[in-house]
C-alpha cells in the first residue's frame, strides 16, 4: 500500500508540470521537454557506459532548429525516415539477439535518432500542421498514461501468463490486453471531448501507443538488463528515472508525427 501511495503522489506531481507546461504555452512546453531530454540523456549514457557532452548541445540545436524554428520541412522527413530505421533495428535487436550491441559508434547513432529524436518528434506533434494544438498532445499523453496505468494494475492482479520473461519478467500478457483496452477507452473519450482526429484516427494511435510504447518500454528494459540495475535512475519515487517513465513515448514518437503526417498527406 505505501508503494502504492508513493507511486500515485509522485505520478500525479509528474503528470501535473507536464500538463501545466503544456497549457503554459509551447515555449514552456519545449523548455520542458529540454530539460527532461536532458535527464534522459544523462540516465541513458550510464546505461550504455557512454560519458560524453556532446548530446546535450544536439539536443538543444534540433529541438530549435527542427522543432521550434523549422529550419526545413525536408530536413524532418529525413530525421523521422532514420528514426523509423534506428527504431525497428533496436526492435529486432530486442526480439532476435541476446544482448544489443552498444559499441560506441551504436552508442551515438541510438542517442541521436533513437533518444534525442523521441523528444524532437514529440515536440513536434501538436505542431506537426503549423499550430499549435494544445489537445493533440495531451491526447496523446492521456493514451501513454492510460496504457501505462491499465497494464500495470490488470498485470498486478490477474497477470500470469509472461509477455517476455527473459526482458522484463514482471510484463504479462494480461497486462498488455489490459493496457491495450485502456487505451481504446481513452482514445474514444478523446474523441468525444476533442473531435480533432476522426475516432478511427485515435484507435490507429491507441494500437500505436500500446504495441509501440510496450516495445520501447521492453528496449529500454533490456537496456537495463545489459546494465545490471533496476531503474534508470531515482528522481521519481515509485518509478524510478525519467527515463523509466518516458521510454514508451520516446520510442512511439516518431511514429505518430509519421502517422498524423502521412494522414494530412492522404487527406
Amino acid at each position: 500500500m505505501k508503494e502504492l501511495i508513493v507511486r500515485s503522489i509522485s505520478g500525479l506531481l509528474y503528470i501535473s508540470i507536464i500538463l501545466f507546461s503544456m497549457f503554459a504555452s509551447r515555449e514552456w512546453f519545449l523548455v520542458l521537454f529540454f530539460l527532461l531530454g536532458s535527464i534522459t540523456i544523462y540516465e541513458f549514457q550510464k546505461l550504455v557506459h557512454l560519458k560524453s557532452y556532446i548530446a546535450y548541445p544536439i539536443l538543444a540545436v534540433l529541438l530549435y532548429f527542427l522543432s521550434y524554428e523549422v529550419w526545413d520541412q525536408n530536413a524532418i522527413y529525413l530525421y523521422a525516415i532514420l528514426t523509423v530505421f534506428v527504431n525497428l533495428f533496436l526492435l529486432k535487436d530486442l526480439l532476435v539477439v541476446s544482448k544489443i550491441p552498444m559499441f560506441e559508434k551504436k552508442k551515438y547513432i541510438a542517442l541521436i535518432f533513437y533518444l534525442i529524436s523521441g523528444f524532437v518528434f514529440l515536440t513536434l506533434i501538436p505542431y506537426h500542421n503549423g499550430t499549435y494544438q494544445i489537445w493533440l498532445i495531451i491526447g496523446v499523453f492521456i493514451l501513454i498514461w492510460a496504457n501505462d496505468s491499465f497494464a500495470y494494475l490488470v498485470g498486478k492482479n490477474f497477470g500470469k501468463r509472461k509477455l517476455l520473461e527473459r526482458i522484463s519478467p514482471k510484463k504479462t500478457v494480461e497486462g498488455f490486453i489490459g493496457g491495450f483496452a485502456g487505451t481504446f477507452l481513452a482514445g474514444f473519450l478523446i474523441f468525444n471531448y476533442t473531435q480533432l482526429l476522426t475516432l478511427g484516427a485515435w484507435f490507429f494511435l491507441a494500437v500505436l501507443v500500446t504495441v509501440l510504447g510496450t516495445f520501447g518500454d521492453l528496449i529500454q528494459s533490456k537496456f537495463k538488463r545489459q546494465a545490471g540495475v533496476k531503474d534508470s535512475g531515482s528522481l521519481m519515487p515509485g518509478h524510478g528515472g525519467i527515463y523509466d517513465r518516458l521510454d514508451s513515448v520516446i520510442y512511439v514518437s516518431p511514429f505518430i508525427y509519421a502517422f498524423l503526417e502521412i494522414m494530412d498527406y492522404v487527406s
